[in-house]
């Protein structure tokens, strides 16, 4: 099939303008995803935005559903039809990779654990915001008619006042965090990422009009808007898991987070703090060991460099420590068991990582689904990127069950009251959306 192209010129000034009628125009389809930079240039990628809506009928991609094979038949699919893909894969996934692991807690929201599609219609803005593109199988210049021509229904809308429950009270989570550090004591394990749940029932929200103010209030360079059918997602997401280009491949793993200073003198001595943090060090290191040993089952020997070791960089509410791990695949290698060997990430899970996926499975209380999963694209050529799923709400409209789980990494030298706060603070810059 041939898709027909548009390309349209853009000025700086008007691209924020264009990204809200695009995602506006999208909320139609029944599956779309959105994907937005927010003008970082700190993380590297080929987009400052990208769109897929619709799905090519007959995609075999949907029913390959959540089973061992679902990675094999991605690459077979995409080495058949050499286009683009699009999709998520949730954090349970991780039962299929590793058939001794379980979920036991109920689903709330019922995102699939694995899927992909072929869209109709790919819209993209280039990294240097000079030109938005259509591909299409349909009429491109008609789609650019109908972005063109949307209204913007959300004027003078509010969104409503939430308050958020949750299934663990503090007493619980400070108990917990203790049985985990004594965990790490006794040698099962040197870091475990824990997350608690807050979430809302019966509740009717317009899931664009939220998104719109969570990337206001929260930009981060891998925030994504997705509708799976009546299920939805709306992703601040600082993170990316994985990222191929050609026969390179990056993981910035996330670890170390400090709170934003009231005014720029306080700011820079947050963050010089968090820069000299043994512990935030410590944390960091760890998961970016985890993530070279994960890089090197798929990479040339002695290809995998750390490139940048407790990088600081700056968002709207938090200070991060973030570190880059490259490597070189192998040419034998289909460049899905890229994510075969390093999913869920590390940083999700601590190390070693089968052990802490079951000490997960223990002590949380909330079945994690699409959150600490991923989503991103496979382009024509087979090149990818997949963010890290945080930050983020979760909404199933059919219910009205709105959630969304923060948390923070473990280690010996935790203390469960600054670890509440951490988690705390995470949960604030989602839930004053709504207050």
């Amino acid at each position: 099939m041939y898709r027909s192209k548009k390309d349209v010129s853009l000025s700086k000034e008007q691209v924020k303008f264009i990204k809200q009628r695009m995602l506006n125009w999208a909320s139609q389809f029944d599956i779309l995803v959105f994907l937005d930079s927010n003008s970082y240039t700190s993380a590297p990628g080929k987009y400052e935005c990208l769109l897929a809506v619709g799905k090519v009928p007959a995609d075999e991609l949907s029913d390959a559903g959540a089973q061992p094979d679902s990675l094999r038949i991605l690459q077979q699919q995409h080495d058949k039809q050499k286009d683009w893909m699009f999709g998520h894969i949730c954090y349970d996934f991780k039962n299929e990779l590793e058939p001794k692991l379980s979920s036991r807690h109920d689903e709330k929201l019922g995102f699939p654990p694995f899927e992909f599609f072929v869209p109709e219609t790919v819209v993209y803005i280039n990294r240097e915001q000079t030109k938005m593109t259509i591909e299409t199988f349909g009429d491109a210049e008609a789609i650019l008619k109908e972005i063109d021509g949307v209204i913007e229904k959300r004027l003078g809308k509010t969104i409503p006042k939430l308050q958020f429950d949750s299934r663990m009270g503090k007493s619980a989570y400070l108990e917990n965090i203790e049985k985990l550090r004594n965990h790490i004591a006794q040698g099962d394990c040197y870091e475990i990422n824990y997350c608690k749940e807050g979430f809302c029932e019966r509740v009717a929200i317009d899931p664009v009009q939220v998104f719109e103010a969570l990337n206001d209030l929260s930009p981060a360079p891998f925030a994504a808007f997705y509708r799976n059918n009546n299920k939805y997602m709306m992703c601040a997401s600082p993170e990316r898991y994985l990222r191929k280009v050609g026969d390179q491949l990056l993981s910035q793993p996330i670890k170390g987070t400090a709170r934003r200073g009231a005014d720029r003198e306080t700011d820079e001595l947050k963050k010089a703090e968090l820069r000299n943090s043994i512990k935030e060090q410590a944390e960091n290191v760890m998961i970016t060991d985890l993530t070279r040993n994960d890089l090197s089952r798929v990479c040339e020997t002695g290809s995998i460099k750390v490139d940048e070791l407790f990088g600081i960089y700056t968002f709207p509410h938090v200070h991060q420590m973030i570190s880059s791990v490259s490597g070189t695949m192998r040419r034998s290698v289909p460049f899905t068991d890229a994510v075969r060997y390093s999913f869920p990430m590390g940083s999700m899970t601590g190390a070693p990582k089968f052990k802490v996926m079951e000490l997960i499975e223990q002590y949380e209380i909330s079945r994690r689904e699409l959150f600490s999963g991923t989503i991103g694209y496979i382009d024509p050529n087979g090149d990818f990127d997949f963010n890290v799923i945080i930050r983020s709400l979760f909404y199933n409209q059919s219910s009205g069950y709105l959630g969304y789980q923060t948390g923070g990494a473990i280690t010996w030298d935790s203390d469960p009251e600054q670890e509440w706060e951490e988690m705390r603070l995470k949960a604030w810059a989602i839930e004053r959306i709504f207050s």
